[in-house]
């Protein structure tokens, strides 16, 4: 099945979050607090104004991003679980530092 959102949401995959403490204590799946970032797989059209014509969105497919505790829509997609919300749910867009490349 394929999934795209519609208007301004975007469906996002939890990244996993750290199973081990800084201390290096195991931290058991039951109390491990729900990640706040995760990976954009789908996007809609975007919004559109008072004239009709779309607003583009700022977050792309690929996109690691950042969003509050409580936002968005847990739905599972072909086993996989998304949370499916709009992009003024989404705090920002985290850079990855470019490798630089071998000669």
């Amino acid at each position: 099945m394929s999934f795209h959102p519609l208007h301004d949401r975007v469906a996002v995959r939890r990244l996993d979050g750290d199973a081990m403490s800084k201390g290096g204590i195991i931290i058991p799946d039951t109390v491990k607090e729900k990640p706040q970032e995760g990976e954009v797989v789908a996007v809609g059209p975007g919004a559109r104004d008072e004239a009709g014509a779309r607003i583009p969105l700022d977050v792309k497919v690929g996109d690691i991003i950042l969003f509050g505790k409580w936002s968005g829509t847990e739905v599972t997609i072909d086993h996989v679980d998304l949370l499916i919300m709009k992009e003024s749910d989404v705090i920002g867009v985290l850079d990855r530092p470019k490798l630089a490349q071998a000669a």
